[in-house]
């Protein structure tokens, strides 16, 4: 497969500070990219960049081929964009909302009523054709925001937290919607502050934060790369008498820091070492006469990655970058 989005040192800096500094990324075609980062990161300035809004002050991207500081028209036609506030006509009813954005784009008429009624369907909201923009609710509003982006068939979508404010169900709903497109053959570049569902829908990510990049890559990459050792859960059989064996064997091995019996019976382990000591470890286990249950990770989600991400010390810039942030 090959990078439908390449970004390359992009840069942002309003009046001497970098709000984005030097980005780098690669997003491959019907990838689902989740960018993360706390407020202020640089999530939304990256996007707006992407999607031709803002020049950026150094670097550049390439969208499908064309560069969003020397061709952004070009660009214009292969990407739909979502800001993380949405605008709404209150006075349109819902087909009159997308044929508006269907004549700007200088749909003919017969393609205009075809893709108002297809895109309708896709986003569950052909039941609503003839309803005014402003009496439907907020998730409904969202999808329809979503339709308009979708109004030219565009390649790549960039979407700047559009699951801000909605309920439950309507966050699975939009989740659903993004895998549907992503079949359809999308790229979907995403924002969003909300982990959890990133790591369920994304394919890929950025850790961004101060307009850095910390970490990028596969989910499964980045939690690999990021977890060295931490905190395993095991389970025995044999009640007090089985714990008290697996106690044996963790003495004083140097890979266990500390081992702390639960509540429940369950034995948590502080472990020093990648995925070939833990292996060597429950080995050991077994070898002692220690019947295991389970044996893995107590917690390594993505909202934990990112906080042990976000939270190292950041490195030590360059002269040149140091130069360039003060100038």
């Amino acid at each position: 497969m090959s990078a439908v989005v390449q970004v390359e040192r992009l840069t942002k800096r309003y009046d001497g500070s970098l709000a984005v500094n030097g980005i780098e990324l690669a997003i491959e075609e019907t990838e689902i990219f989740g960018l993360v980062g706390p407020n202020g990161a640089g999530k939304t300035t990256t996007l707006k960049m992407l999607a031709t809004l803002l020049v950026p002050s150094a670097g550049d991207a390439r969208i499908a081929g064309y560069s969003v500081r020397r061709e952004p028209d070009a660009v214009r036609r292969v990407i739909g964009y979502m800001p993380d506030t949405f605008g709404v006509y209150d006075d349109m009813r819902v087909w009159e909302y997308l044929d508006f954005f269907g004549r700007c784009y200088r749909l003919p008429a017969s393609r205009r009523r075809q893709m108002i009624g297809d895109l309708l369907e896709l986003v569950d909201l052909a039941h609503k054709r003839d309803a005014y923009v402003q009496d439907l609710s907020r998730g409904m509003q969202q999808r329809l925001c979503l339709a308009h982006a979708l109004v030219h068939d565009p390649q790549v979508l960039l979407l700047d937290e559009p699951a801000s404010g909605l309920d439950p169900r309507a966050r699975v709903e939009l989740r659903e919607l993004l895998r549907e497109l992503r079949a359809l053959g999308k790229t979907i570049v995403i924002s969003s502050h909300i982990l959890p569902e990133l790591e369920e829908l994304c394919t890929s990510l950025a850790i961004i934060d101060h307009g850095r990049v910390l970490a990028s890559g596969r989910v499964e990459e980045i939690h690999e790369r990021f977890r060295s050792g931490g905190v395993y859960r095991m389970r025995v059989v044999g009640g007090e008498a089985a714990v008290v064996r697996a106690q044996g064997v963790l003495a004083g091995r140097p890979e266990i820091a500390s081992h702390t019996v639960q509540p429940d019976g369950a034995l948590e382990l502080a472990l020093a070492g990648d995925d070939a000591v833990a292996a060597d470890l429950l080995a050991a286990l077994v070898r002692g006469g220690v019947r295991v249950t389970s044996f893995s990770p107590a917690a390594s989600d993505l909202e934990e990655l990112f906080l042990q991400i976000t939270d190292a010390p950041p490195s030590q810039p360059a002269a040149d970058e140091r130069q360039e942030a003060a100038a």
